[in-house]
């Protein structure tokens, strides 16, 4: 008897994302993993609503996405950051090969936004 794989649900699909990060998104994850900046407590790869996250911290209702190429004026994205915007979360976005060479600018970025909401 032949089974069916399980549905892929949206933490399963978090799930992997986590395990297969880019280079970009481990860097910065490195630096906000364990309240590391400023005290401000992420998640990566989480789901919410409809989307996955790159990176979230709740309690400033802050969102870092880190894109790749295939952002280039995606018309998705700006569906996406409207819907996350509409529900009270501030959206910043970085691309991977900034994320990369200017790690640290990115950091106080995150945290002076983070920090004036």
């Amino acid at each position: 008897m032949r089974r069916d794989p399980p549905p892929i649900t949206p933490i399963t699909f978090a799930r992997s994302l986590r395990r297969n990060s880019t280079d970009a998104e481990r860097r910065l994850w490195y630096h906000l993993r364990s309240r590391r900046l400023a005290g401000l407590r992420f998640r990566r790869q989480q789901p919410l609503g409809p989307y996955i996250i790159d990176f979230i911290c709740f309690e400033k209702t802050l969102i870092v996405e880190i894109d790749g190429g295939q952002h280039l004026q995606a018309e998705a994205d700006k569906t996406r950051d409207r819907w996350l915007h509409d529900h009270g979360f501030l959206v910043l976005r970085f691309w991977n090969n900034e994320t990369l060479t200017q790690t640290q600018a990115i950091l106080q970025q995150i945290a002076t936004n983070a920090h004036s909401r």
